[in-house]
């Protein structure tokens, strides 16, 4: 997540809406009808937002504002959860959780008078923002969304419609015109009378109806569901307990919970949301948002003990943002891969009302937990692994054997097979192999094979690494030139040692420069091509030799190299020669293509030129055609990209510029070889040479294959529809992967085909051909399976919210090069819209209709939804080298990070204490609100990629100096600290 970090546009501008996402909640008519509820007070009862939007740190100018007081008499005293747990409840419950959420009267703002401003932390009286050695100031590359530029106001509802409130017990109309998220077809919506919501919510069994002259009327009265409610409605106890976070046992699971609520009881379903009006109106006097009635994730600090698979069936994974440990079971570990929902829909239909996306996000090479166990690498020897003969498909735990053994059945595909003889062996008295706990494949969800000849059309390729530097006028004057040169000479001792690993290096203005580096030399040997429009290798070997051969040679090269070309005034700059040429050098081995790059390439093959008078910084939103600017120039690049793939070189880009430099056109070579764009805007040699070392060292030293095909198949009735992510596809049902890494995620959009069965399972296989950087080829497969229901309620209470919403933004994505940012996000919103009206409409109808009713497990997607469109990637302010960055970085991106790139963690650091029991030093993120901040403290706020430090103006000397190595914010060099002019959009 790096945007830029130079002068920062100004404040949102009057054609963008922040409260799109509110805007169209129209259609969910939960405000006010003709006939509202009377206020307890005598008087009519004004309107007030949905939720009090969560504000993040702010940069506004002005005094704090009044903290809220104590709530008036006769509401909800809220306090700290409990800490004790029903003695049945073992783990995370994956049913009905959330109790009702009801802000107390008098805890929001009011619209019909004068309001203060939000506090101002981080204005320039309070103190300076500082960052850490390595990370620029004036520019982050963080996006606009930390601040209050984000999110500025809560969600309004538009005024209420002249709709007749429908008679008791009648299924809710359906109002036209909502629109379908994404082009799925539109999901149905309804009219609802608004009722003010009881303190709490009552048990749903043995209640009398409240009396009419009762301002507080219960959501959840025992009453039949709606004729013709489908799915099999039921009505949902809602009586609350508080309980505190299960204990971490194996297989237990710890939900999503928000600050000043108890924890969720296992048998409620849904969050309520106190009904509210017009923007700004309130229940009541105060005038104050109560941050703590706004859902927001809590991550718990103690570690999730997980197991896959409890009592033969599938356990729901943890949250992807928490800290887990996997025991495997018989399913995958979440972290190789999860799907959008942990139960299957058994028709079309049903996953059409719920909304939600269908779709595995795989990431095949994740990074497990230090305390996890190995995976287990079985040689099958020269048979090779057990497979389906019809679909492929590889032996795993859920193939069931039959005939004492002597044949099994495909999980994926149904086909029964022979098995091979020396394979075999006889069924215990449970049905299983006596030898299925002994053998990983039959008992553990992820496995390695040894692959076998007939997996390989060559030898394993070795680890090759091509550095590549610009060293034209701006990469010298800049710095950026001696910036890559240093990193490379550090990263050269983290190169895998032996014989197997090769290195090349070279340098481009506007004529290309090899070296040979052959031991025999006294010193390397430059060697020029000048044509650039038909460009060649100069030597067919010596350009790419041994480490251990040319060691000196290279250290003695990457000094030397930037006062070899200190003088330079050439201003032009080659890039899709020198790229090209470099692979040229490495067609007959593949490898890995380092670039580093500091200006516009504007000469040679695939030259660009500086379209709309240099990428303008501010791209308004009456520009219908600014989203072309997105796309690539031409398609000479792609071009060379896939002959690229085609010869296993993988391109990874790092642009050092300080200028536009067209990353749509030229971000298409890494992302079709599996690479990745690093983007340092504007490049600062001072405080960026740090991050730029970090990043290529990690690029190097991370978990990672060479030459990699990806498939993923999955049972009878579902089918893989597309797949999404930094891949070449030269074959429809295999991605190829010139390289994969441990953060590279695929998206898999899966499609129903057939009616699947209610209870039973659907299994999912990804394989992962790969050669590892010591040369041995590898099949990884992961194999997970899921039940199947035809209840939409069961779909709900199983959604993953940190899957969902990462499938949602990089859906997003990939449609913001193709259509105004004004319809993505309008379809973003949509989606939303539709999950929660389905959810509301067919789930839980027996709620108080003036109530905003939130599925537990999807509470948080309306957040997540608004920072989303108020967010780098969806604002219409934005530079056009950040979005094109931004849309580059998502697309390969793990859910784990996801959620942080849009809303990102807020940590107080001035506190850092030493723990006991090995705990982390890191204290848990604080919720993003001015009110969390003081005066006297030192807060870091990330997003997975950058970070911002703010240091309070009466911060403790003494802290300041153990953190940051200064006693006062006026010794932090100007270089580290982010001006007020800068802080609108952050």
């Amino acid at each position: 997540m790096t945007a830029p970090r130079g002068p920062r546009p100004g404040n949102v501008p009057p054609n963008y809406n922040p409260n799109a996402l509110a805007d169209g909640m129209q259609h969910l008519q939960i405000n006010r009808l003709n006939h509202p509820p009377t206020n307890p007070t005598g008087g009519p009862r004004p309107s007030a937002t949905p939720f009090g939007q969560p504000q993040a740190p702010s940069f506004a100018r002005g005094p704090l504002a009044n903290r809220p007081g104590p709530p008036p008499p006769g509401t909800f005293q809220r306090g700290p959860p409990q800490t004790t747990l029903p003695p049945n409840i073992v783990s995370r419950p994956i049913g009905p959780e959330s109790p009702a959420i009801r802000p107390p009267p008098g805890a929001l703002p009011s619209a019909l008078g004068p309001r203060a401003s939000p506090p101002g932390p981080f204005a320039a009286s309070t103190g300076a923002l500082v960052l850490p050695s390595g990370v620029s100031s004036s520019a982050s590359n963080g996006p606009p969304a930390l601040g209050p530029g984000t999110m500025q106001s809560g969600l309004h509802f538009p005024p209420p419609s002249n709709t007749m409130r429908p008679p008791a017990g009648a299924p809710p109309s359906q109002p036209p015109g909502i629109r379908p998220p994404f082009g799925s077809p539109p999901a149905s919506t309804t009219s609802v009378t608004t009722q003010l919501p009881p303190p709490f919510l009552g048990s749903t069994h043995n209640m009398s109806p409240p009396s009419s002259s009762s301002p507080f009327a219960s959501p959840a009265q025992a009453m039949p569901p709606p004729m013709g409610a489908p799915y099999g409605m039921q009505t949902w106890q809602t009586q609350p307990r508080r309980v505190a976070p299960p204990s971490a046992v194996p297989g237990s699971m710890q939900p999503h919970m928000m600050f000043g609520m108890t924890s969720p009881h296992p048998n409620q379903a849904e969050a309520a949301i106190t009904p509210m009006g017009h923007a700004g109106s309130v229940l009541t006097g105060q005038s104050r948002v109560d941050s703590s009635q706004i859902p927001r994730p809590i991550p718990n600090s103690a570690v999730i003990l997980h197991e896959t698979r409890q009592g033969n069936k599938a356990n729901p994974p943890p949250p992807a943002t928490s800290d887990y440990i996997v025991w495997d079971t018989g399913n995958c570990s979440p972290r190789y891969m999860r799907c959008t929902i942990n139960q299957i829909p058994c028709t079309v239909d049903l996953l059409t009302t719920s909304a939600m996306q269908l779709a595995l996000l795989v990431q095949p090479l994740a990074l497990p937990h230090p305390s996890e166990q190995p995976i287990q690498v079985v040689d099958f020897g020269e048979s090779g692994p057990v497979r389906c003969s019809r679909c492929k498909g590889y032996i795993n735990p859920f193939m069931k054997f039959i005939d004492q053994g002597r044949r099994f059945i495909c999980n994926l595909c149904g086909y029964t097979d022979e098995t091979p003889r020396d394979y075999h062996c006889n069924l215990g008295p449970d049905g299983r192999r006596r030898d299925a706990d002994e053998r990983p494949e039959l008992c553990r969800g992820t496995v390695e094979f040894v692959a076998t000849k007939e997996y390989m059309l060559r030898d394993p390729m070795p680890a090759v690494y091509f550095f590549l530097i610009d060293v034209s006028m701006n990469a010298i004057q800049t710095g950026a030139a001696a910036a890559a040169c240093s990193a490379i000479s550090q990263v050269i001792s983290d190169l895998p040692e032996g014989p197997r690993t090769f290195v090349g290096i070279a340098t481009f203005d506007s004529t290309i420069h090899f070296y040979n580096l052959k031991r025999a030399l006294q010193q390397p040997l430059m060697l020029i091509v000048p044509d650039v429009q038909d460009v060649y290798t100069p030597l067919q070997s010596d350009v790419i030799v041994q480490l251990s051969e040319c060691c000196q040679h290279l250290e003695l090269l990457l000094q030397n190299i930037p006062t070899m070309f200190e003088h330079n005034r050439t201003a032009d700059s080659a890039f899709g020669a020198a790229v090209k040429a470099a692979f040229l050098a490495m067609k007959n081995t593949g490898g890995k293509l380092l670039v580093f790059q500091s200006v516009l390439p504007s000469t040679g093959v695939g030259a660009l030129s500086a379209r709309e008078a240099e990428g303008r910084s501010i791209v308004s939103a009456a520009e219908k055609e600014a989203h072309k600017l997105l796309q690539p120039a031409d398609k000479t690049l792609k071009t060379m990209a896939i002959d690229f793939a085609e010869y296993q070189v993988c391109v990874d880009v790092f642009l050092t510029t300080q200028s536009y430099v067209d990353i749509a056109s030229i971000s298409v070579i890494p992302k079709t070889t599996g690479g990745q764009v690093y983007y340092y805007f504007p490049f600062s040699a001072i405080s960026d040479t740090a991050k730029l070392y970090n990043d290529l060292r990690w690029n190097i030293t991370r978990p990672q294959g060479l030459e990699a095909v990806m498939h993923v198949r999955c049972s009878q009735g579902l089918q893989v529809h597309k797949y999404s992510g930094n891949y070449c596809k030269r074959v429809p049902s295999d991605v190829d992967l010139p390289a994969i890494d441990c953060g590279k995620t695929i998206m898999v959009t899966l499609k129903l085909d057939d009616k699947l069965q209610d209870g039973s399972e659907c299994s999912f296989q990804c394989a992962l051909l790969y050669t590892t950087i010591y040369g041995q080829r590898r099949i990884r497969v992961s194999t997970f399976s899921l039940p199947c229901t035809t209840m939409l309620s069961e779909l709900f209470k199983s959604a993953d919210l940190d899957t969902q919403f990462a499938c949602i933004l990089k859906q997003a994505a990939s449609e913001v090069p193709t259509a105004p940012l004004p319809q993505i996000r309008e379809h973003v919103t949509n989606h939303c819209i539709n999950i929660l009206y389905s959810y509301r409409k067919f789930c839980a109808t027996v709620s108080s209709s003036g109530q905003l009713i939130l599925p537990e497990a999807l509470k948080l997607l309306p957040l997540y939804t608004l920072a989303l469109v108020k967010g780098t990637g969806l604002r219409t302010d934005g530079q056009i080298d950040n979005r094109s960055f931004w849309i580059n970085y998502v697309s390969p991106l793990s859910v784990s990070l996801a959620v942080p790139w849009v809303l990102p963690r807020l940590i107080a650091i001035h506190n850092l204490n030493t723990k006991e029991n090995e705990e982390s030093l890191i204290p848990p993120p604080i919720p993003l609100s001015s009110e969390q901040i003081s005066d006297n403290g030192i807060y870091l706020l990330e997003n997975g990629e950058d970070c911002l430090i703010y240091v309070g103006n009466s911060a403790d000397p003494g802290v300041m100096r153990q953190l940051l190595g200064i006693s006062s914010v006026q010794e932090v060099p100007a270089q580290f600290v982010l001006q007020q002019h800068d802080t609108s959009t952050l």
